[in-house]
């Protein structure tokens, strides 16, 4: 047997409607300015010619219902509400036939960024990792299988904090749908089951302070939950 100097990290899984099994998450990509309104309120514009991409350690997500204390590094937190989606099958350069089969479930996310870290990295032209790939960033629901779902149309994506309601949109409003990202994105990386993508967020992000509660939802899918305690790290 493969023994190691310290436990290794647990395997962290989705919870899927309807399943007693989780679904295992070994990586997460997620989609920049996949909305037009959310791309001109952060000051830039949507690229038309191809989505674009940044990561997310496994090891900073989180579940729905997760009470984390608001992170250290950052004065100016912010919510991002995002359709994340997992693959269940294998795809390397897909067709759009390809693409549409291997999207397994669909489910309600938060993108949680550090905004005043990854405008430091905007303004100095270097990477972005402390502003999004930050602890407790990438919280997921109980995500829901493609059958069942049904097809991506027009479903309401919302945000509100403490009950205020903060972003508002449609799933329609994607620049990139999920089949169009896989496709894309499948040019580059060997995709398959354990691979999650977060789509974009609508426009209304904006900052959250300790003891903030945030409830994210999609129509027809479980929502995302996160309480920001009160206590720093």
């Amino acid at each position: 047997m493969m023994s190691y100097l310290f436990p290794p990290t647990e395997v962290f899984g989705i919870p899927l409607a309807g399943e007693t099994a989780t679904y295992p998450v070994r990586r997460i990509f997620c989609v920049g300015r996949n909305y037009v309104a959310h791309a001109v309120e952060m000051g830039g514009e949507v690229d038309r010619e191809a989505p674009w991409y940044f990561t997310k350690s496994v090891a900073h997500a989180v579940m729905s219902g997760a009470e984390l204390p608001y992170p250290s590094g950052t004065a100016n937190y912010h919510h991002e509400m995002e359709l994340a989606f997992a693959l269940g099958a294998d795809v390397f350069e897909a067709t759009e036939a390809e693409a549409a089969e291997a999207i397994y479930a669909y489910g309600c996310a938060l993108d949680m960024t550090r905004r005043d870290r990854q405008q430091d990295g905007k303004d100095n032209r270097r990477p972005w990792s402390l502003g999004k790939d930050v602890e407790g960033s990438a919280v997921f629901a109980e995500m829901t299988r493609a059958k069942d779902f049904g097809a991506l149309a027009a479903q309401r994506i919302a945000l509100g904090v403490n009950g205020d309601r903060r972003q508002d949109g449609r799933l329609s409003d994607m620049v990139w749908s999920p089949v169009e990202i896989v496709m894309h994105l499948s040019k580059f990386y060997h995709l398959g089951p354990g691979d999650v993508v977060m789509t974009g967020t609508p426009s209304g992000v904006g900052p959250v302070v300790a003891g903030d509660e945030i409830i994210g939802t999609i129509d027809g899918l479980a929502p995302v939950k996160l309480a920001l305690m009160v206590t720093k790290s």
